[in-house]
């Protein structure tokens, strides 16, 4: 009985979301009103217990949500001031020949976008791109979703990361490397993925090289900058060298083929238009590599002593402290940091449109307010069925059920996290407690484990149906979304299921 009454929260998240479209928010809301009833009335949560898993949840909340805004704020500025044109106009300039530019495009660009804004701005930015070049909507819409899903976990400047680090209150240094492993795996079949569908039938051989060198430099500078420490650019650092890549092999194929030079005006021109990306790579790295600006700029920090409690049945909580927030040294504040800096250098240009202020706040705030509000609610519903009981409830009667086969499962359960909630972010902090006490009643590598729950969510939250909703509105396809729904889904599905394999394989592997 506690088992099931323990899963409500969740299904009633999943119903709300699936079958009658509730945004995250209503949903969240509903799941939270749920999880607090049942935890007070079935689990023996007291008044003490739910108010100080709400304040717990709340500066989690708070610590995601200082990155989602800044990266709103940067990616909205650069929207404006035209950065992000310049940067696609440059691509297809460089590009000989579709398949190349879509991998640039699709694979890289898009990638890169996710580094810095992510929340759908890869898709919203990239198809329509993609449709001007002669690629059917449907297409645009997949093969976008699918080429950025390798960057999410680490993209917005790390996001679903720290979302995952505070859920399960795991050292961010313990699981990030695996994480990074994983997704450089994935990084490569969803590389084959976007090949097969740019280039057709016959003409894969073709852009092979191109695909696989930048995938594989793609994997390996993501990995190397989560190894050094520059977790939160570490899926930007690896578009980037992607990107390089991908140029290098459309420079030779154009020289070859006598296609002609880049106009060096408007390739000059383009690339002071990256300089807004520039300072926010310089910043963030300067802060890390910085110890004593670092020790400054992180001085100041939020947080709050939470005392011991106990549950009815004598259980005890021990004390501790909620997420602590660097006001000045977080890395929502370096991205506020960059968004100023950037504004400077539009307005000394003269790049700014009249009336960019107010478009800038009004596309921060519509993009934000959802999100917020999702994260807020769902994050209160996660603590509360931790501090309850309910998710050591749910770990045990998964980890009965699945047994050794947990590795192959437990993408699935990451992707379907994110199908509920639209977001790699959200199913972190939904389920990552819950994969993180599976792992650990089955004795399997925990870091392992988080990584493949993390690698499915990151795919599954682009099959999500908000985000395909949002990527087939770019591209004059609302209200026909079904078809790209559908074969969204079934791509996603493979790479998962892959991913799923290679878990048990690395499960035994490191079990011996």
């Amino acid at each position: 009985m506690n088992t099931l009454l323990a899963s409500i929260p969740l299904v009633i998240i999943l119903l709300l979301m699936v079958k009658y479209r509730w945004s995250g928010a209503k949903a969240g809301a509903a799941g939270w009103a749920a999880a607090l009833l049942i935890a007070a009335l079935r689990f023996g949560a007291g008044p003490r217990v739910l108010l100080w898993a709400q304040i717990e949840g709340l500066f989690r909340a708070l610590y995601v949500l200082y990155i989602i805004w800044g990266a709103l704020l940067f990616f909205r500025v650069t929207e404006a001031d035209g950065t992000l044109a310049a940067m696609s106009e440059m691509l297809q300039r460089l590009a000989p020949g579709r398949t190349l530019q879509v991998l640039l495009l699709a694979y890289g660009f898009s990638s890169f976008l996710q580094g810095v804004g992510g929340y759908g701005v890869p898709v919203a930015v990239v198809a329509p791109i993609l449709v001007s070049m002669g690629l059917p909507a449907p297409s645009a819409v997949i093969i976008t979703s699918m080429g950025h899903s390798w960057s999410i976990s680490f993209g917005s400047l790390g996001a679903s990361y720290e979302a995952l680090v505070s859920a399960t209150g795991l050292e961010g240094a313990l699981i990030a490397p695996w994480m990074a492993a994983i997704l450089g795996f994935v990084c490569l079949v969803v590389g084959v993925i976007v090949l097969g569908m740019a280039a057709g039938k016959g003409n894969v051989g073709r852009g092979l090289g191109p695909m696989l060198s930048m995938g594989l430099t793609m994997s390996i500078v993501q990995y190397v900058a989560v190894r050094i420490g520059l977790v939160n650019i570490a899926a930007m650092l690896g578009a980037l060298g992607g990107l390089a890549v991908g140029g290098i092999w459309a420079l030779y194929r154009r020289r070859r083929t006598q296609q002609g030079k880049i106009e060096q005006a408007t390739g000059g021109f383009a690339l002071m238009r990256t300089l807004p990306y520039v300072v926010l790579i310089a910043i963030i790295m300067v802060v890390n590599f910085v110890p004593a600006l670092s020790t400054l700029l992180s001085r100041w920090k939020i947080a709050f002593d939470i005392p011991a409690r106990s549950l009815a049945d004598g259980t005890i909580l021990a004390a501790g402290k909620t997420q602590a927030i660097s006001v000045f040294g977080h890395p929502g504040a370096l991205l506020v940091y960059a968004a100023g800096i950037a504004v400077l250098l539009a307005t000394a240009r003269g790049s700014l449109p009249p009336g960019s202020g107010a478009k800038i706040r009004a596309g921060v705030l519509k993009s934000g307010m959802q999100s917020t509000l999702g994260i807020l609610t769902m994050m209160a519903m996660a603590i509360t069925m931790q501090a309850s009981g309910m998710v050591s409830e749910l770990a045990a009667a998964m980890a009965a059920l699945a047994g050794r086969l947990f590795p192959l499962v437990a993408p699935f359960i990451g992707a379907l996290g994110a199908f509920m909630t639209g977001s790699n972010t959200n199913a972190n902090v939904l389920m990552g407690a819950l994969q993180l006490q599976v792992a650990e009643k089955l004795s399997l590598f925990v870091p392992l484990a988080l990584a493949l729950h993390n690698a499915g969510a990151a795919v599954g939250s682009v099959f999500a149906p908000a985000k395909v909703m949002v990527g087939c509105s770019t591209v004059g396809l609302s209200g026909s979304e079904s078809d790209v729904l559908r074969r969204t889904t079934q791509y996603s599905l493979v790479v998962i299921a892959i991913t799923g394999v290679l878990g048990l394989v690395l499960a035994g592997l490191i079990a011996n």
